[in-house]
C-alpha cells in the first residue's frame, strides 16, 4: 500500500482528494461570506459563530493541512512532469490535454496561493488569530468596508477569482477522473458540473468586492 502512495498515480490521488476537500470548503466559505450582503448583523453572527464554535476551531488546522498537502503534491508532480512530460491532473483526451487551463494549472494555483496569503494577512491574521494570541480582533464588517473601498484590492481580488475559476473548472472534474470516474459517460457530465460550480463560486466571490466598493452596504 505504501508503494502506491509513493508512485505518480498515488501522488495524483492524494492531490485530487485534497483538492476536492478544498473545493467543498470553498463553497462553505463563500456561503458564510455572502451573509455580509444580507446585513451587518448577519455577518457578525456568522463571524462570532466561527470564533467560538469548537468544530470550526478544529477544522482550521485540518484545512491548513489540506492546503499544505495539495500544494506540496502539486509541486512534486509538476517538477516530475517537467522532467518527463507535461501532465498535471489526469486527462481523458488530447483536446482536453491541450486546453489552456490544463497546461497552466500550476501557474493558476500559484496565483491563487499568493492572493490567499495576502487575504489571510488582512482577514484571518487581524481577526481569528488575535483571539488565539490573547488580543482583540478587528470588527469584521468594518474590515470589509476598509479593504474593499480600495480599487486596487478589488482588482487583485477579482484577478484571484478569475484564476480560481480556471483552476477549479479543470481541476474539479480532473480530480474525479483521477479517482476513477473516467468513462465516456461521466466525463462530460463532470466537465459540465465543474463549469457550473466554477461560475457560481466565481460570481459569488466577485459580488462581495463589487457590493462594498460601490457602497451598496448599510452601516
Amino acid at each position: 500500500m505504501s508503494n502506491i502512495f509513493c508512485s505518480t498515480i498515488g501522488k495524483k490521488l492524494i492531490m485530487s482528494i485534497s483538492g476536492l476537500f478544498l473545493v467543498t470548503f470553498l463553497l462553505l466559505h463563500l456561503s458564510l461570506n455572502l451573509t455580509a450582503l444580507v446585513s451587518k448583523e448577519a455577518y457578525k453572527t456568522v463571524c462570532d459563530f466561527m470564533d467560538t464554535n469548537i468544530f470550526i476551531q478544529i477544522m482550521v488546522p485540518v484545512l491548513a493541512l489540506g492546503f499544505a498537502v495539495h500544494i506540496l503534491y502539486s509541486i512534486i508532480i509538476t517538477l516530475r512532469n517537467m522532467k518527463a512530460r507535461p501532465i498535471g491532473y489526469s486527462v481523458s483526451n488530447r483536446t482536453e490535454a491541450s486546453s489552456w487551463a490544463s497546461k497552466n494549472m500550476f501557474v493558476l494555483g500559484a496565483i491563487v496561493l499568493c492572493f490567499l496569503a495576502l487575504h489571510l494577512s488582512h482577514f484571518w491574521a487581524k481577526m481569528q488569530l488575535q483571539h488565539f494570541i490573547g488580543g482583540h480582533g478587528k470588527e469584521a464588517y468594518s474590515l470589509l468596508i476598509e479593504l474593499f473601498k480600495n480599487w486596487y484590492y478589488c482588482v487583485l481580488y477579482i484577478v484571484w477569482v478569475i484564476a480560481l475559476y480556471f483552476h477549479i473548472s479543470h481541476g474539479f472534474w480532473s480530480a474525479f477522473q483521477t479517482i476513477g470516474a473516467n468513462n465516456s459517460k461521466w466525463i462530460p457530465r463532470l466537465q459540465c458540473a465543474a463549469k457550473i460550480y466554477a461560475i457560481i463560486v466565481s460570481l459569488g466571490f466577485i459580488s462581495i468586492p463589487v457590493y462594498f466598493f460601490f457602497g451598496l452596504y448599510t452601516v
